[in-house]
């Protein structure tokens, strides 16, 4: 057995050797149904209703985010994959990385860039934890990467980051990668708490790459999450059919309204579905049923935008050293290198 695959039965999931480059392990098996459900009969019982951004994230709502990444109005992605392509040397020219875990990985667009910046003779000594909850989006990855990277290893981690943490690699000297602004549908007392706990899982000399979104004119930040194609609408609409198929549930996404808009007090953008008629939703796995009153909104995520100030506090308070901190030239969108220096 390869010291590759030793490094996967430590992780203790459910582990199955896919390819003599590729090796996946399952923590999502862990939870069960009954736990799911519970989390979304909860979100709808409270006031007001919400459901977890975790639940975008089906086959049909991954699509739904790569059309969303190249809409013209969508800037993020476009903007933090420029940062990359003009900096991904720096980052990694003084560093001896062996490991590059990166939380909610989706697609491998991002990922690619960053490899790209490395010798090809250096690729036999990668190894690459994509974590996320959707097993598509990471089995693609898997398989484009190894054939496009001859010699690096994968070891796909089906797993919600937010709970499961500390089943993340610890051998190599590792790059931990949290592309997105994803930090940002947390709120501040909670995105500290996160960057703490990876700071817990990091040894001397790890790095943690963050990519922020900035603070900009409300018609931009509005734009992006309000497409003239509709396919952020669709795509947060998804949401409902995701939670029909794991709960039972009887949503019927065409009475709801997609709403997004920026909360100047909470520095964030928030995503709403609006009931456009009363509903009363029921489920076999629901104590009760549940009402959904016209104009009730539902609220599925959240997406904090960033200063230098908020960054400054967030290094300080992580206890992590900030390293590197890159730019657009309209300062958009900011990738921020954190170091653990001890």
């Amino acid at each position: 057995m390869t010291e590759f695959y030793k490094q996967a039965d430590l992780l203790n999931g459910n582990h199955s050797v896919l390819a003599d480059d590729i090796a996946i392990s399952d923590f999502l098996q862990d939870e069960s149904e009954s736990e799911v459900v519970d989390e979304i009969f909860k979100g709808l019982s409270a006031e007001p209703k919400h459901i977890s951004s975790r639940f975008f994230y089906d086959a049909a709502g991954s699509r739904l985010f790569e059309e969303i990444t190249a809409l013209p109005e969508y800037y993020p992605t476009r903007t933090e994959k420029s940062i990359l392509h003009r900096v991904s040397h720096d980052i990694i020219a003084h560093n001896q990385y062996t490991d590059i875990v990166e939380l909610g990985s989706g697609d491998c667009s991002k990922i690619s860039i960053l490899l790209d910046a490395f010798e090809d003779q250096e690729m036999g000594k990668i190894r690459y934890f994509p974590v996320d909850v959707s097993e598509d989006a990471v089995m693609q990855s898997a398989d484009e990467l190894v054939h496009k990277y001859p010699g690096l290893k994968v070891h796909g981690i089906l797993a919600d980051f937010m709970k499961h943490l500390q089943i993340l690699p610890g051998e190599g000297n590792s790059l931990i990668c949290f592309f997105g602004s994803t930090l940002g549908n947390l709120d501040n007392d909670q995105a500290i708490d996160f960057i703490r706990h990876v700071k817990g899982l990091m040894k001397k000399g790890d790095a943690l790459l963050l990519g922020l979104d900035m603070v900009k004119d409300t018609r931009v930040l509005e734009k992006a999450y309000n497409d003239n194609q509709g396919i952020t609408a669709k795509f947060n609409k998804n949401i409902l059919q995701v939670v029909n198929q794991i709960a039972g549930t009887n949503f019927d996404p065409a009475n709801f309204q997609h709403v997004a808009f920026f909360n100047p007090e909470q520095s964030r953008i928030e995503m709403h579905l609006k009931a456009m008629k009363e509903q009363v939703l029921t489920s076999p796995n629901f104590p009760k049923a549940l009402v959904v009153k016209k104009g009730e909104m539902i609220h599925t995520e959240n997406s904090r935008k960033f200063t230098n100030k908020d960054i400054r506090e967030l290094a300080n308070a992580s206890g992590l050293s900030i390293q590197g901190n890159y730019n657009d030239q309209k300062e958009y969108f900011s990738l921020l290198q954190l170091i653990c220096n001890e």
